[in-house]
């Protein structure tokens, strides 16, 4: 297994990225948040690797960290979860987000991803669960994602706060986790208004 690969980048697209180690060119496949993240053509680059070989087709997948990485591998594992879904889960969630989601049964936070329906949203929640309970990669504790969410919503500020981003159509797990990264002890208004401002920067 090619774990990871570092080198210059020759070319890179939106969803991939050309390396060139040792005279090499690898040609790796990555989320949409990957590649935009990595540096120009002519810069040197770390990414970490997946090796997908079927029976007409090796490919390679690319990631900027060991937690994507690792959580590809782990949404790939689902049934009916190619590489294609998995990279475009990957492009709308990073990994914090996608574990957040699993443990909060918030299958409807995967649903936009490209080719990811109702049924798989579903499947992928239902199977993952336990695998992630118990941390699927290091440096990625569940206990302290779901926990700071928690803690978060046994405030009565802050559940308004994740209440009332519900209400503007912002998943269960995304409220939490913004919300969860601001001060409980502000107004509801307040925290309402930096989780909107964080929010829109992510996406």
């Amino acid at each position: 297994m090619i774990y990871c690969l570092t080198g210059k980048i020759v070319k890179k697209s939106m969803n991939a990225v050309v390396l060139s180690c040792g005279g090499v060119g690898y040609y790796a496949q990555c989320p949409a948040s990957v590649a935009g993240a990595l540096p120009g053509v002519g810069k040197e680059a770390t990414i970490y690797t997946v090796i997908s070989v079927t029976e007409n087709d090796v490919s390679l997948y690319g990631f900027a960290t060991e937690q994507q990485q690792a959580c590809f591998e782990m949404l790939t594992a689902v049934s009916g979860v190619g590489p294609k879904v998995g990279l475009a889960i990957l492009s709308v969630m990073e990994p914090d987000r996608v574990a957040l989601a699993i443990s909060a049964g918030d299958h409807k936070a995967f649903k936009a991803a490209s080719g990811v329906g109702p049924k798989l949203a579903q499947r992928i929640v239902l199977e993952l669960k336990d695998k992630v309970a118990k941390g699927f990669v290091d440096g990625i504790s569940l206990e302290d994602v779901a926990g700071a969410s928690a803690d978060t919503q046994a405030s009565q500020g802050s559940s308004q706060a994740i209440a009332a981003l519900v209400s503007l159509g912002y998943s269960q797990s995304e409220a939490a986790l913004a919300v969860s990264k601001i001060d409980a002890a502000l107004p509801v208004e307040e925290i309402i208004k930096l989780a909107l401002r964080s929010m829109a920067g992510r996406r």
